[in-house]
């Protein structure tokens, strides 16, 4: 009995080791000489500023910029300042997930001047799973060209142009979807403009 619980301690102690020292720290070195960037959260600096993350969306409320999807988590943000990732978890028949989607349905067509029937880009009206979606598809971008064009003064052909420079491809060519980085284009909307809205 002595024997099989010091093989049981000596077991664990090896594996715990192992895994939970040995295996983290060789997969913390490799990544951060093999992919720095990535292993330190895709951030994105501009002027010697940290602005963010490609990984994760933040909120663009002002006309001048496009807009990311709906947060359930509050792009991420919280009182504590801590980063957290969250959908609603609404059903498909649930009332408040049907009202959220009507609210954002409005507030989009009011802020694009369209009729209240016209229709609008699911992926601008429904909240992600991760509630941190950095991606818009690029229907959702297009859609938002006059508005941000008409706010900066800029020209759609201009605006348009931008946003096809910045639509992101499926991944390996075949998984996923095209999507378009809503901060990346933002960023670089910031650096078109010879005004520099903000």
């Amino acid at each position: 009995m002595i024997k099989i619980i010091t093989q049981s301690i000596r077991q664990t102690l090896v594996w715990t080791v192992i895994c939970g020292v040995i295996y983290p720290f060789v997969l913390t070195v490799f990544a951060q000489l093999a992919f720095p960037r990535q292993a330190n959260g895709s951030l994105v600096m501009r002027e010697g500023k940290l602005v963010g993350s490609e990984l994760m969306a933040q909120q663009f409320t002002g006309a001048k910029y496009f807009w990311p999807r709906p947060s359930a988590a509050a792009y991420g943000t919280g009182p504590s300042g801590l980063a957290a990732s969250s959908g609603s978890n609404f059903g498909p028949t649930s009332a408040q997930l049907q009202t959220n989607v009507r609210t954002n349905a409005k507030a989009l067509r009011d802020a694009h001047k369209l009729p209240a029937d016209a229709p609008v880009p699911a992926d601008l009206v429904y909240a992600s799973a991760s509630g941190v979606d950095p991606h818009i598809s690029p229907a959702a971008a297009r859609f938002q060209v006059g508005r941000v064009a008409a706010a900066r003064g800029m020209g759609e052909d201009t605006v348009r142009a931008l946003v096809e420079r910045f639509v992101e491809p499926p991944q390996w060519g075949f998984l996923g979807e095209a999507r378009v980085n809503v901060l990346l284009l933002n960023l670089a909307l910031d650096a078109a403009d010879p005004k520099k809205s903000g």
